[in-house]
């Protein structure tokens, strides 16, 4: 009996205590003013059904003209009506500050704008504001990760809101969650042939993004390459929108198919494996592949032009976009006499899953059902080793195939293409200045690439673009000074992009550009020089033999050596001094020269 009063003393008192808390808590708040302060929820948003896919127009944008492009093809045959909005300008930065908050990042600005004057321009075009809100949706990328992109989705709305399209759709694409849209509705249905044409659409984006810039600064016949690869974007989109849908009911003999139609499982089975297959191995797209490899190959060029070559890195959209969100930083460094490496979204999205890989390893001991068991304890152990591999396995696995189809993807274009650097080596060689599951920006792939493409001599300069006030690359650039200070001959410049300042970034960019410029020259001499071949010489040999000018040549890596002309060098040396027929022309001119 006593036991049982203690108890009740006890609660009363805990009652009393709690109310007592509170009451202060709530006299608190009247005092600063937040006496009517309410919790803040997510406002609901207006569902995207299947019954409006006949005349919603889903917008998109944000990435080069080439992703762009392609993306916009599956959406089209997959049935959806679509339209990508035009690259981002110093307009839509100004209209992203008027309707956006204050404080946001460059990117923010860019899109929001962009996607706000788009809208605007519709009403201009003759639509009602409630046209275009129920006629139209916006499928962006999210993200909850520790910066302020994690805000896009709220400062859409709230722009969107201000310019007086409150209750416009905006669709979350979650890094997060892969290819589960975060609204969840039937409206916008993830089909395996959708899927699958996404996958193609960024590979082939990438492959040509980055042939694009391999080509164009040794190009024979100026503005060649850009009208080739946009009749190769043409085909490759016909080829996406247009190609017949496989299923396996067509597919199969007449004898099979009362046996499918009766085992639905198997013929889900069959058909989802079917188009998986026909997607990536179908006749219809790999002879557009062959066909686009074959037009870009016959683009003549002249490899010994001595370029710098400039890595891009920094910030996603940054380093992704083509117009005045990095201040045409491309074009500007082709006009400067530079060569672009342009980074693939592939890279990224290797990135996210390896991350998400090693934090599931980081976070085992905690996760584990068993903790610490004893090495005579198998069947803890093993409990603990399979749910591991549950999280990790398809991580693994998934990695492994997005490689080896972006890499699949190279082989068909012409094999030119940069291939994917192990995350594994990016980790560890910027793991002494940057741990690898510290969040934010590219995380430790800006410190890692810096520090792979300057050691293994794959470039003359790494050039970082990023926003202005950027939190995560702020925390990188601070870490940058110690990597140049490691390495000496490593030149690195980051660049801060906003919707002003293109002047001041380009003066900077020359002055840094003046160097790698003089570092590629000192290259391409000390080639001749040990060579013992002039250029003149060089030039003659390739105009013999014109396949060595065809764009998809495909020149061995020289080690030690960056640059295109000189590799170039080296290898036409290399073929000269294997040439019979060549040495024997040389030895003959010779003594006809000490005639005359």
């Amino acid at each position: 009996m006593p036991a049982v009063v203690n108890e009740i003393v006890q609660t009363d008192f805990e009652m009393e205590v709690q109310a007592r808390i509170e009451a202060e808590r709530a006299r608190l708040r009247a005092e600063a003013g937040l006496a009517r302060m309410r919790e803040f929820k997510k406002p609901v948003e207006r569902t995207f059904t299947a019954a409006e896919r006949d005349y919603v127009t889903i917008l998109f944008g944000g990435l080069t003209w080439k992703h762009e492009e392609m993306i916009k093809a599956v959406f089209h045959g997959s049935g959806y009506k679509c339209e990508n909005i035009p690259t981002p300008v110093v307009a839509d930065f100004q209209a992203g500050k008027e309707y956006g908050n204050n404080g946001q990042c460059n990117p923010t600005y860019f899109t929001v704008g962009n996607l706000v004057r788009y809208l605007q321009g519709l009403e201009q075009q003759g639509l009602t504001r409630q046209q275009i809100i129920d006629n139209y949706v916006f499928f962006t990328a999210g993200s909850c990760g520790p910066c302020r992109f994690g805000m896009y989705e709220a400062e859409y709305r709230f722009a969107l809101q201000n310019a007086g399209f409150d209750g416009f759709r905006v669709l979350l694409f979650q890094q997060t969650d892969g290819i589960k849209a975060a609204s969840g509705e039937p409206g916008l249905k993830f089909s395996v042939d959708f899927g699958m044409g996404m996958l193609n659409a960024l590979n082939l984006g990438d492959v040509l993004n980055e042939l694009v810039y391999q080509i164009r600064p040794f190009e024979v016949n100026k503005g060649e390459t850009d009208k080739v690869i946009q009749q190769a974007a043409k085909t490759l989109t016909d080829t996406l929108r247009d190609r017949k849908r496989w299923h396996v009911m067509d597919a199969v003999p007449s004898w099979a198919k009362p046996y499918l139609e009766k085992h639905k499982k198997v013929e889900g089975i069959t058909c989802t494996l079917g188009k998986i297959a026909d997607n990536l191995y179908g006749k219809e797209y790999v002879d557009a592949l062959h066909a686009c490899r074959d037009s870009i190959n016959a683009i003549q060029v002249d490899r010994l032009r001595v370029k710098p070559v400039i890595k891009i890195t920094g910030e996603f959209w940054a380093q992704t976009t083509e117009g005045d969100g990095n201040f045409n930083m491309f074009a500007f460094l082709e006009k400067e006499g530079a060569q672009v490496l342009v980074e693939p979204i592939a890279t990224w999205i290797s990135y996210m899953m390896y991350v998400a890989k090693e934090g599931a390893k980081a976070r085992a001991e905690v996760d584990a059902p068993y903790r610490d068991p004893k090495w005579y304890e198998l069947k803890k152990r093993a409990v603990n080793e399979l749910l591991l591999f549950k999280k990790t396995g398809g991580l693994t696995v998934g990695s492994g195939m997005w490689t080896y189809f972006y890499h699949r993807t190279i082989k068909h274009m012409g094999d030119t293409a940069h291939h994917i650097v192990p995350q594994k080596e990016l980790s560890r060689l910027a793991h002494p200045f940057y741990h690898q599951l510290a969040r934010g920006g590219e995380g430790f792939m800006e410190v890692g690439k810096n520090v792979y493409y300057t050691v293994n001599h794959l470039c003359h300069m790494v050039l970082a673009l990023k926003p202005f006030g950027c939190m995560p690359s702020t925390q990188s650039d601070g870490v940058q000074s110690r990597v140049v200070n490691k390495y000496k001959d490593m030149i690195f410049l980051p660049i801060e992009t906003s919707g002003e300042g293109e002047v001041n970034a380009h003066s900077r960019v020359q002055m840094a550009l003046a160097e790698a410029k003089a570092k590629a020259r000192a290259e391409f001499q000390g080639v001749l020089d040990k060579t013992g071949k002039s250029l003149d010489e060089l030039r003659e040999y390739v105009a013999d033999h014109p396949h060595l000018s065809h764009a998809l040549y495909k020149v061995p890596h020289q080690e030690g050596l960056a640059g295109t002309a000189a590799q170039f060098a080296v290898h036409v040396s290399d073929l000269m001094d294997k040439d019979r027929a060549y040495r024997r022309r040389a030895r003959v001119s010779v003594p006809e020269q000490r005639v005359a």
